[in-house]
């Protein structure tokens, strides 16, 4: 466990590259049970399982990368077409080493794994958010944008896996001065933002440049971005409770990307009742 800031960003890559990453128990078990009956995998319920678990998604993004070769016009983004391009029996070889974050973390005390989980369980919620609205607004391709919003925040869970003493001074930061931006605190107790991590990972890792994209903020003029961007926002505005003050903004801006009111993006999270003609199943928009 890491007790101190790294002097460079290369450092910083270096030490999530060099370490097999941990990730949640509940995927390593449900692996493990699939790995004993080879021949009954199924793929789309391997894909399924992966793309619950933020840092296993991304162990087979970069996994899969130097295997795509030249012939391969597109770049994989998807899951399943990761797990289908290696085959499913050098997937289980390739990933059989696994260990876990509750594994990892647990000298560090229970307040170390509460912040980790809370931080995926919140990834998880986002991603989930992210798909129903690219769902809804008919996007080609809803993976990516799942994807993206479970990967957001991927450089935070890392330092929390293996910096978990970091990760708890941010927090404490934070709790200390209210008004303090997050990406302050972290430069001050990091020497680097997450979002500056994870930039340089992504590169390292060779992610699809689709991907790169998609997580990054700066991007937020595209809409699939901001379908994103704005999952990862109401999941993290919503984690304690949706009585955030930050709340009505998300719910104008996710109406604006749906193209419909804020009291309908309400309706939609089950936080106001549906009209009575949409409750007995008669709206015919969607």
């Amino acid at each position: 466990m890491l007790d101190h800031a790294l002097p460079d960003i290369d450092a910083w890559t270096l030490l999530f590259s060099n370490n097999g990453l941990p990730i949640l128990r509940v995927t390593k078990r449900r692996l493990d049970e699939m790995r004993a009956d080879l021949d009954r995998v199924d793929v789309r319920e391997l894909a399924h399982l992966i793309l619950q678990d933020p840092i296993m998604t991304v162990r087979v993004l970069a996994f899969i990368q130097p295997m795509r070769g030249r012939s391969l016009q597109r770049d994989i983004t998807t899951i399943a077409s990761a797990v289908m391009m290696a085959g499913i029996e050098p997937f289980f070889n390739q990933f059989n080493e696994l260990f876990t974050i509750e594994e990892q973390v647990k000298e560090a005390g229970p307040q170390a794994l509460l912040g980790v989980l809370q931080i995926i369980r919140r990834a998880q919620r986002a991603a989930d958010y992210a798909q129903e609205w690219a769902v809804w607004r008919q996007d080609i391709n809803m993976e990516e944008v799942r994807v993206a919003a479970l990967l957001h925040d991927l450089a935070e869970m890392l330092v929390w896996c293996t910096a978990p003493k970091l990760g708890l001074r941010i927090q404490e930061q934070l709790k200390a001065h209210p008004g303090m931006r997050s990406a302050d605190a972290q430069k001050q107790i990091l020497g680097f933002t997450f979002l500056e991590i994870q930039r340089e990972l992504c590169r390292v890792w060779h992610l699809p440049p689709l991907l790169q994209t998609l997580i990054d903020d700066d991007n937020a003029t595209l809409a699939r971005v901001r379908n994103a961007t704005l999952a990862v926002r109401l999941a993290r505005h919503s984690s304690h409770g949706w009585d955030d003050p930050a709340l009505p903004d998300d719910y104008k801006d996710i109406g604006q990307l749906l193209n419909i009111s804020p009291e309908a993006v309400r309706q939609r999270l089950g936080l106001e009742p549906l009209p009575a003609r949409e409750a007995d199943g008669q709206n015919e928009d969607h």
